[in-house]
């Protein structure tokens, strides 16, 4: 049985794929991205269908958080597909704390990206937690 990291990388594996070719079929990219034998997690299924439901939402949003000059187009897909799941995780995930997420964001941009895409990713996702935190409080 998975715990929740693994099934957050898992997700990363079947978003990155969707994203390189929306018609894939998800049935053999979920068996493609989990262990021999592992029934596909609800939570990996959630996070994929979530993030695939409000890529738009999510991408608008990221955009408006990039440098002046820079787009989405200029990311790494690593590190866009990394910044959709942490910030619907953010945005969408009530049983997460938010800082949890940006955490496990960070982690898995450690074992797909490197150190400078750690450091992007959080700061770009602590800025949504920060606005989070300050909207709770007026």
């Amino acid at each position: 049985m998975l715990n929740r990291h693994e099934i957050r990388e898992a997700a990363f594996k079947a978003l990155f794929a969707i994203d390189s070719d929306p018609a894939v079929d998800r049935d053999l990219t979920y068996a493609a991205v989990l262990p021999e034998d592992e029934t596909i997690p609800g939570y990996m299924l959630q996070l994929v269908d979530g993030v695939s439901a409000k890529t738009a939402e999510l991408d608008e949003k990221i955009a408006g958080r990039l440098k002046k000059g820079w787009t989405l187009g200029r990311l790494s897909k690593t590190d866009l597909i990394i910044l959709r799941l942490g910030l619907y995780e953010i945005l969408y995930e009530d049983d997460l704390p938010s800082k949890a997420a940006v955490n496990e964001a960070v982690e898995i941009a450690k074992t797909f990206a490197d150190e400078k895409s750690a450091k992007f990713i959080n700061g770009v996702l602590a800025y949504f937690v920060n606005a989070e935190t300050a909207a709770k409080q007026d």
